[in-house]
């Protein structure tokens, strides 16, 4: 019985894909693009920095996307490389990260 319950949870897991999140303790790490930290942030419902370890901007915004982008850390300040945009239960979350 042991064996099969094993077997079973073995089965059960599956990987992560380290490129895009890797989580230590209660902090999460994205090394993926912006819209990959985007897709993260709308399905927890959170606006935390992801921790890539370049300048980066989250915003959010319940009316559009274009607003939670224009809602973002730096934006207007600082050039952006990558930008990410998701649409969550509660609105749309964005991750600009800049040069």
């Amino acid at each position: 019985m042991r064996l099969f319950l094993l077997i079973l949870l073995c089965a059960m897991c599956v990987p992560a894909q380290a490129e895009t999140v890797v989580v230590r303790g209660r902090s999460t790490v994205i090394m993926g693009s912006a819209q990959d930290a985007a897709v993260v942030l709308a399905r927890r419902g959170a606006l935390v920095h992801t921790g890539c370890g370049q300048t980066e901007g989250i915003g959010f915004s319940t009316v559009s996307a274009q607003k939670a982008i224009s809602n973002s850390c730096y934006w207007g300040k600082r050039k952006a490389i990558d930008i990410g945009v998701a649409r969550g239960a509660r609105g749309w979350y964005a991750v600009v990260r800049y040069q």
